[in-house]
């Protein structure tokens, strides 16, 4: 990822000169491998490392429709772009780029802006994968919402050629400005107001002026009660657990008094001013609890702290940080904290990163909860519904995460480089549509597959969660 000593013109030759390792028509195709590991055996594999009593939530929510699945299956489609043509330019890739992992969150200024907001599976690697699998979710979202092949063309074809005119655009821009490049909230709103469907556009407003309203504070008090005048995490198992009621230590150092030692090492992470600003808070209560898709297994916990009385109120995740998906096909990670991994990923790709972002365990790798990460649970963050989205609204968005993927990328890797393969034509566009179609295709089979073992009672599912 290191082009300092090259010249721009010497980057965009090595660029075109990819053209002939990797053709940009041949990302179009997809054939599953002849040894192809089991799909639903790829799952059971990551849920040994994780909470068992959870898997049945996981699967079940993936059961949920083809679109839930792929949430869940970032391991596998990994398996399948690992065998996929590739220019050998790499760059901090998000691992996990679909549509759901894009939204919008507040930056240190209080500015509401979109991005890219997953990171568990960041890892240096080719830029293709990510492209394709955004590529992938708006296909399987567009199909699971019931539009029609040629629809979903267009749909696939506008986000990818977003990200191409995108990346040519920073090409030609200098390298602070590249850094400071942003897609900001007015942009997601235009996008929102101008799409058909006039409930959407209301629920979009709606939303949108909601968080615009709000601080971190409001946004956690639906999980906050009083309890013998102190604040307390509401429980709801069990999705939501207080760490006071889990039956047995779930991960070593996950009683309250445990978690307190996560934050204290956790602090070490932090710049000095943000050390001084969280030294200001104290814990409160801690609990389990379960998020998302593809995470749910994995052990996370929040920590409700307390700052200048018990109104004053800051809700921290931990979140458990395991080896990326991509890992072994594009390599370990350079540090020896996955939690370290992931902030690290996540301050390269974003614009702008929650101001409590920080690892676990920091340098001398203390014992505790194991490889971590700490944010804020929420702070302004929001992310639309996929499902169910009018199509001209799906073209917009997807148009958006095209641009911000391409935005991310132009900053840890040779976006000069990347510009140049990929031209002026839509021969990249139309290859990765055909990929997604045939990728969506597989996907299929897989949830086909995860629905069978369920029903055979290979797995046990819990829909509904």
């Amino acid at each position: 990822m290191n082009t300092n000593e090259q010249l721009p013109a010497e980057r965009a030759e090595h660029g075109k000169a990819a053209r002939t390792t990797a053709p940009r028509r041949s990302h179009a195709v997809f054939e599953p491998a002849a040894d192809r590991p089991d799909p639903v055996a790829l799952l059971e594999q990551q849920g040994r490392g994780r909470i068992a009593d959870l898997l049945p939530i996981r699967y079940g929510r993936m059961l949920a429709s083809p679109f839930a699945f792929l949430r869940g299956a970032a391991l596998i489609m990994a398996t399948d772009l690992a065998g996929t043509p590739a220019t050998g330019i790499t760059v901090q890739a998000c691992g996990d780029a679909h549509l759901s992992n894009f939204g919008v969150y507040a930056s240190p200024e209080r500015r509401l802006v979109f991005d890219v907001n997953d990171f568990d599976e960041t890892l240096p690697a080719p830029w293709e994968w990510d492209v394709k699998r955004l590529a992938t979710s708006i296909e399987v979202a567009a199909r699971v919402n019931g539009d029609r092949p040629a629809k979903r063309r267009d749909l696939v074809r506008a986000a990818v050629a977003r990200y191409r005119t995108t990346m040519h655009e920073l090409a030609g821009q200098a390298e602070l400005a590249v850094w400071y490049a942003a897609a900001e909230l007015d942009e997601l709103g235009a996008q929102y107001q101008k799409a058909i469907g006039s409930g959407l556009r209301k629920l979009g407003r709606e939303d949108l002026a909601r968080l615009q309203n709000r601080d971190a504070r409001e946004s956690v008090r639906d999980l906050v009660h009083t309890v013998h005048g102190r604040p307390r995490i509401i429980a709801r198992p069990p999705l939501v657990v207080p760490v006071d009621d889990l039956p047995g230590p779930q991960v070593a150092n996950t009683s309250r008094p445990g978690l307190e030692h996560v934050l204290a090492v956790y602090r070490r992470s932090l710049p000095p001013d943000r050390q001084y600003l969280l030294n200001r808070f104290q814990v409160a209560d801690a609990a389990r609890k379960v998020v998302g898709v593809g995470s749910v297994g994995m052990g996370c916990w929040i920590l409700l702290l307390t700052g200048r009385d018990d109104s004053d109120l800051l809700m921290l995740q931990v979140k458990q940080a395991t080896t990326s998906a991509l890992s072994q096909f594009a390599g370990p990670t350079r540090y020896l904290s996955q939690g370290k991994r992931v902030v690290t990923g996540q301050q390269l790709m974003q614009a702008t990163s929650d101001i409590f972002l920080g690892w676990h365990p920091a340098p001398g790798n203390e014992s505790g909860v194991g490889d971590s990460y700490l944010r804020q649970l929420r702070d302004w963050k929001y992310s639309a519904p996929v499902e169910a989205m009018p199509t001209a609204t799906m073209h917009r968005y997807g148009q958006l995460c095209g641009q911000a993927l391409a935005r991310a990328h132009a900053r840890s890797g040779d976006r000069i480089a990347i510009a140049a393969y990929l031209g002026t034509s839509t021969q990249f566009d139309d290859a990765v549509a055909d990929f997604a179609v045939a990728y969506a295709d597989q996907n299929e089979r897989d949830f086909a597959a995860l629905t069978a073992a369920h029903q055979a009672g290979q797995i046990k599912a819990e829909t509904g969660v």
